[in-house]
């Protein structure tokens, strides 16, 4: 079966969202899209030498890296206000252009951190609690229709942006070997998930 190429459609965006740092819905439907279209070329060489998909061999937090790598690239070429970040690591991942030596900050304030997760209704864990501009992305990967030559290609289904506070985080208490991790408390996602910037229609 021939490698199915994914489509952001412009109907699925929220016209009442309201974006910060002069974001603009157009540029989250281009940064969709440029994932989509990476994954379409990818995968379309792999099906060509017999090989899996790429969502297939990519490990849960692998793939979520990946792509919130992709989509701060992706926003950061299509923003009229906002870069990525360039220290190694740094917070946030965009930053507001020329706010910050060379755009890069170890811990600053002005931009946009971005997250991407499988869990529905964008909760994700981060390292800690923070004031911030937060950009969730959701998607939803086919893993098991089978053959594997069938499966649907991988989809964003939500996009949240909102800004939270300290006070919307609770802490998530972790083993002698684990990380101490902050998510946004039952009031705090909420509130998060009121400012929607994308939607996949159901079908």
């Amino acid at each position: 079966m021939p490698v199915i190429k994914n489509t952001v459609e412009q109907a699925d965006f929220n016209a009442q969202v309201s974006l910060p740092y002069n974001l603009r819905a157009h540029d989250f439907h281009l940064a969709m899209q440029d994932v989509y279209d990476f994954f379409f070329d990818v995968n379309q060489l792999l099906e060509a030498k017999g090989l899996e998909r790429l969502d297939d061999m990519l490990r849960p937090a692998i793939m979520s890296g990946l792509l919130s790598d992709m989509l701060t690239a992706s926003l950061a070429k299509h923003s009229r206000s906002l870069t990525v970040n360039e220290y190694f690591n740094g917070h946030p991942d965009l930053v507001v252009k020329g706010r910050y030596p060379k755009n890069s900050v170890k811990s600053g304030s002005d931009g946009v951190e971005i997250k991407s997760t499988r869990k529905s209704g964008g909760a994700v864990d981060m390292h800690g609690a923070r004031p911030q501009w937060l950009c969730v992305f959701v998607y939803d990967v086919d893993l098991e229709t089978e053959p594997a030559t069938d499966r649907r290609p991988m989809t964003f289904t939500e996009v949240y942006l909102g800004q939270v506070a300290l006070t919307d985080f609770r802490r998530n208490e972790r083993g002698d070997l684990g990380t101490r991790t902050a998510t946004l408390h039952a009031a705090g996602l909420q509130k998060f998930r009121e400012n929607w910037v994308y939607r996949l229609a159901p079908t």
